[in-house]
């Protein structure tokens, strides 16, 4: 069966391009649908006339009426539907009105006829659809449909194909969730036959990767189904180049070797300084890598204390690493020498590729690499630290804090931003890696690395692009049930400028189709630069939350009403505080205070009461995380706040219990001190802010539910 499902269409796609269409007509679009199981309203194709009358009466009741023609893509625009035609003379006027409409709209178009189709019931107007995205490959989208989709835009993506409870899931996943369950004593529609239509275009986009974009809009969704009203179908003009593929084994092997190599050649290394290569060799050296370094250059004999090598060929035993620090146009040539050494990796730092339009000397040396096996970082970069390895390979300044974090970026400015960032924080770093042209490693190899690496706790990505969206999903979700991953996706403000043939495709803009397969994939999408190096310090410092419950507890009823709004803003639930808890807080806070959640100490009370409703927030098992408000007095200065927070949070750590605490210190500069010294004890804190920290929050949570460890989507 389906077999011949799957002969039947190919059929009529090679038929339909064998033509030198890419553009299906409605019967056309009705085989496919038929083929798929996709529900369709009864319809025929009337030629002339006096048959577009009898088609009109075997239906028995009002009819829609559309312009069949191979030339006329947008039916709608040439005037050619007429909806609601009942009667052999209005079916008469209407066909000669619609086509009359076809041949003024395109003298040259080919008529083939007038497609009449029963008139489906009132019901809500959604749309499916499918797209070819350049990142992801094969996209399936759902919102709602009609006139306003493209105005609204409130529609849902995944990677196709999708399962019925992914299908299902994206009903659930748009800002008009509720229409579909029923609003205003209005009856929901049929959810499962809704999916099901979600479902079956996405299998059929899989099936036959040459179908660039196929609308079902709009889809008329009632109680007791859901049927296309219209199905548009569009061929490909081109096919993809397939990139090549390495498995994770392969993977692993070579990023093992470049992040811990043994040994590493300079390829332009130099003893002067101002020098690319003399900057490489001495932060490889000041840095206090404890493997081989091999300085080449043809015109030294000895660089910073190291026998220099004519060519890298001659360096006794086997490299891991050449770091490349010589003009664009020598690295081919070094490139064929390193992949002679059989050297496995090339850490290109030259600029003067494809970022700027020497597209060519890029291809080339790709072409090199591949053909010796040699895996390539850039060209176009910064370099890249491995600091639990003490390895500086790179010409900017050095750094050697280690700890659980690893970065990326595609850009050497904001490369210097995260060092600068990670410097001043005091964040220990696992690697900071950049990646500059992509021509061959990427995101996916590196996530597919660090999330092996028992040195990273955390991963954060900024990127412009993606080379491979399905690899990199495939990579985050084999990640992300054991470490966050952070990512900052650049070119917002691109999305919806490329043409498209469909209302799908025209909703697709890059960043929709980036936001819903990122979050699908449970990945963290940060907002901006410095919120994605906030989370990536953040989220290894918080443990892991084990319900949704949180609370506040402050010292001022203006920080609690910020906080409040910030939990809500990031997806957080208040608790509804019980009863007991209620009278527990009470005991502690004076008669003008108020408990409920905020719990609102006031401003002028002791580190007593501090520290006595910290306890109880962390005491009480239904309590799940505690967001606290420090308002800076006499009374309580800020490091007293911040020893007895650290050390009641410690207590409990002890004790086995943790619970993500974070917290917003209001006060003079003396806060700032507060703040490290509690981010450095396990306490999230930032001064002057009520939004930073309950967003880190909110992010630990997205977490959270990604990784499975709390229920919901994420």
């Amino acid at each position: 069966m389906a077999e011949d499902r799957l002969a039947r269409v190919r059929g009529l796609l090679d038929a339909v391009r064998g033509e030198g269409r890419t553009a299906l007509t409605a019967p056309e679009g009705k085989v496919l649908a038929d083929a798929y199981g996709i529900a369709v309203p009864g319809e025929e194709l009337a030629r002339d006339v006096d048959e577009a009358v009898a088609c009109a009466a075997r239906f028995g009741g009002p009819v829609v009426m559309k312009i069949v023609s191979p030339d006329i893509l947008h039916k709608t625009d040439a005037g050619g539907v007429v909806v609601g035609v009942e009667g052999a003379a209005d079916v008469r006027a209407a066909f000669c009105r619609i086509v009359d409409n076809a041949r003024a709209y395109d003298a040259s178009a080919r008529i083939e006829g007038v497609q009449i189709q029963e008139l489906l019931p009132q019901g809500q107007e959604v749309i499916v659809g499918a797209v070819t995205d350049p990142t992801f490959g094969k996209v399936v989208a759902f919102g709602l449909g009609g006139v306003l989709v493209e105005v609204l835009k409130d529609v849902t993506f995944r990677l196709a194909p999708v399962d019925a409870d992914e299908a299902l899931s994206m009903l659930d996943s748009i800002r008009a969730a509720e229409v579909l369950r029923g609003v205003r004593g209005q009856a929901g529609v049929d959810r499962w036959a809704v999916a099901e239509q979600i479902r079956r275009v996405s299998e059929l986009v899989a099936d036959f990767p040459e179908i660039a974009e196929v609308d079902l809009n709009p889809v008329i969704a009632t109680p007791e189904g859901a049927v296309a009203a219209d199905i548009r179908v569009i061929l490909a003009t081109d096919t993809p180049k397939e990139r090549r593929r390495y498995t994770r084994e392969e993977i692993l092997t070579s990023m093992r070797r470049l992040m811990q190599p043994a040994s590493v050649a300079v390829i332009g290394a130099s003893g002067e300084p101002g020098k690319i290569g003399n900057s490489v060799m001495r932060n490889l050296v000041d840095g206090g890598f404890a493997g081989e370094i091999h300085p080449v250059n043809p015109k030294a004999d000895d660089i910073l204390g190291r026998k220099a090598y004519k060519s890298v060929t001659d360096v006794p035993g086997e490299v891991d690493v050449a770091v490349f620090a010589i003009p664009a146009r020598f690295v081919a040539a070094a490139l064929e020498e390193v992949g002679r050494k059989r050297i496995p990796n090339a850490v290109l730092i030259p600029s003067g590729f494809a970022e700027t339009g020497e597209q060519a000397l890029q291809d080339e040396i790709v072409a090199v690499a591949e053909r010796h096996g040699v895996r390539l970082l850039g060209p176009n970069i910064y370099g890249y630290y491995s600091t639990w390895q003490d390895l500086c390979a790179t010409f900017c300044t050095p750094y050697d804090v280690k700890g659980g974090v690893a970065l990326t970026s595609q850009s050497g400015g904001i490369g210097m931003a995260i060092l600068g960032f990670a410097r001043t924080t005091k964040t220990g770093v696992s690697a900071i890696v950049g990646l500059g042209n992509k021509s061959d490693l990427d995101e996916d190899d590196l996530l597919t690395w660090f999330g092996e690496d028992p040195h990273t706790e955390c991963i954060a990505m900024h990127l412009e692009d993606l080379k491979d969206g399905r690899a990199f999903v495939e990579a985050a979700r084999a990640t992300v049930p054991r470490k966050p991953v952070v990512v900052l996706k650049a070119g917002r403000t691109a999305a919806g400028a490329k043409a498209a043939g469909s209302h799908t495709g025209a909703l697709a803009g890059d960043d929709a189709v980036y936001d819903d397969i990122l979050r699908q994939a449970g990945v963290i999408r940060a907002p901006g630069l410095n919120e994605m190096l906030e989370y990536a310090r953040a989220l290894p410092v918080l443990p892991a939350p084990e319900g949704d419950n949180v609370v506040i507890i402050t010292g001022a009823g203006g920080s609690g009403v910020l906080l409040s709004d910030a939990v809500t803003d990031n997806g957080l639930s208040l608790m509804e505080i019980p009863p007991d808890l209620d009278r527990a807080f009470r005991a502690f806070i004076p008669p003008f205070g108020a408990a409920g959640n905020p719990v609102d100490i006031t401003g002028g009370e002791p580190p007593s009461t501090y520290e006595a409703t910290i306890r109880l927030g962390l005491e009480d098992p239904r309590i799940h995380a505690l967001v606290l408000g420090y308002w800076h007095t006499i009374v309580t200065p800020p490091m007293v706040f911040a020893e007895l927070t650290a050390r009641v949070v410690a207590e409990f750590r002890e004790r086995g219990v943790e619970k993500p605490v974070v917290a917003s210190l209001a006060g003079d500069v003396e806060v700032e001190e507060a703040c490290q010294y509690l981010f450095e004890r396990g306490v999230v804190a930032y001064p002057y802010t009520t939004e930073k920290p309950v967003a880190v929050l909110g992010a630990k949570y997205r977490w959270a539910r990604a990784a499975g460890l709390l229920g919901g989507g994420s």
